[in-house]
């Protein structure tokens, strides 16, 4: 595991146009520094300052060719995109997602949860409301998934927390005293709004979060 520093570094190369050109042809195929001019159409003394750059913070190396030793390819570091990804990732483990009434956001989060991984996921509000709203339980049903039967609950009825928690209300957020470890996703309410196009518009950028967060999850291949 590469230190920050050297992330950064990484970064900093990565923020030419012509250095990150040169990254995305090595992430698909070994290339001669020849055939990284004819492709990009670099000027040789530029390619070679940008190599120099790379190689300098370990994204590429150069080796000789087993038929012409006098020709060297250059090929991408094994892991250096890999160790370029946000380090911060969570385990596949249970969930709780917190927002005020409990009614809509938190109930669609929690049911998206199940469904896309391998392990349960509970709801809680603030200040719960009465019952799930009718456009949440329409949102959930045309994403294939069921929450008509789920009733709100208060957070402080939570007997166990997860290791997980997430608070997907900015008022809910700012008004416990989340700790630390918790993480906060700022998603607008629809029931402010009320329309279709709303509950899904929530339920979509949800799923996107959530497939997001799981994703990070995963050990490189």
């Amino acid at each position: 595991m590469i230190s920050v520093e050297l992330r950064a570094s990484r970064h900093a190369a990565l923020g030419d146009p012509g250095r990150l050109a040169i990254v995305d042809e090595l992430s698909l195929s070994d290339r001669t520094p020849t055939e990284l001019r004819t492709l990009l159409g670099i000027e040789s003394n530029l390619l070679a300052h940008h190599l120099a750059v790379l190689e300098g913070v370990g994204m590429i190396t150069r080796s000789a060719s087993s038929g012409d030793a006098r020709r060297k390819y250059v090929r991408l570091t094994h892991g250096a995109l890999i160790d370029l990804r946000p380090r911060r990732t969570i385990t596949h483990s249970a969930a709780l997602f917190v927002c005020t009434r409990n009614s809509a956001r938190s109930q669609l989060a929690a049911a998206l949860w199940r469904s896309m991984n391998d392990a349960p996921a509970e709801s809680a509000g603030t200040h719960p409301a009465e019952r799930v709203h009718p456009g949440a339980v329409a949102a959930a049903q045309r994403c294939g998934l069921d929450i008509s039967t789920t009733t709100p609950r208060s957070l402080r009825n939570v007997s166990k927390l997860p290791s997980l928690v997430i608070t997907v209300c900015d008022q809910a957020h700012e008004e416990i005293t989340a700790h630390p470890d918790w993480l906060h996703w700022s998603i607008s309410d629809p029931v402010a709004v009320g329309t279709k196009r709303a509950f899904d518009a929530t339920a979509a950028e949800l799923r996107e979060r959530i497939s997001l967060l799981l994703n990070s999850s995963k050990d490189p291949q």
